[in-house]
């Protein structure tokens, strides 16, 4: 196991939040937040690496790319405030893993069931492209949070880059990494005491606005996801 593992959720999100591994994130993360977007020039941004958000005891672990400049760097809240974490938590309401359907800020309510969410990244990275040693960074608070989510029979992974992690980090738990290429609705099967896997477009503005990614194509991930889970109960 990877040694940098946060025994605790308080010792996990205060380094986390305090994290300044990645000179250029911090600096466009902090960037966004001092000059603001105009419709939200009220805002007091975050600006500061996100920690995951979710149900303690999920089942499910979603990860996604990484926080929008000016959605989670605004809101400090995984798939808050902008258009991805609209049809996200749009999708999750229909089928039974959100109390609501909309999410704009860290006190409107939002409560997540079996789920919990989280991503490769925890900075804006600029044009929402980490480098590839900002991943291997920021690798160590997605761990943690595995272990510290003892009850995960599955992941859903929003992206390529999510899945191309989770193939690195399985073998870290031991667990066998999937084999599968990349495709929206792959699926694995848990092998060995592994996660299942599921994989998505990720609901980003680009896949959402040009039609790749459609509501009911992601409606069937969560169809797919709540069938997983009934199996193994």
């Amino acid at each position: 196991m990877n040694h940098h593992l946060y025994p605790s959720w308080d010792e996990l999100n205060n380094q986390l939040v305090s994290c300044s591994l990645c000179p250029r994130l911090i600096a466009w993360s902090q960037e966004v937040a001092r000059i603001k977007r105009r419709a939200f020039r009220d805002w007091n941004y975050w600006g500061k690496p996100v920690p995951g958000f979710g149900d303690k005891k999920g089942r499910i672990l979603v990860i996604g790319l990484a926080p929008g400049a000016h959605g989670s760097n605004r809101t400090g809240r995984m798939f808050t405030g902008d258009s991805s974490g609209d049809f996200l938590y749009a999708a999750l309401h229909k089928n039974g893993f959100a109390n609501q359907a909309e999410a704009f800020s860290r006190d409107d309510g939002l409560e997540l069931n079996d789920i919990f969410i989280t991503a490769v990244c925890r900075c804006a990275p600029p044009e929402n492209k980490p480098l590839p040693e900002e991943i291997i960074n920021c690798q160590p608070y997605l761990l943690s949070e595995i272990n510290l989510l003892p009850t995960v029979d599955g992941i859903i992974a929003l992206g390529n880059v999510a899945y191309q992690q989770i193939q690195r980090i399985f073998p870290i738990f031991g667990w066998q990494a999937p084999k599968l290429p990349f495709s929206h609705g792959g699926e694995t099967i848990s092998m060995n005491g592994s996660p299942w896997v599921i994989t998505s477009y990720h609901p980003s503005r680009q896949n959402t606005q040009t039609g790749r990614l459609t509501v009911g194509m992601f409606n069937d991930i969560w169809i797919r996801a709540k069938e997983k889970l009934n199996q193994v109960e």
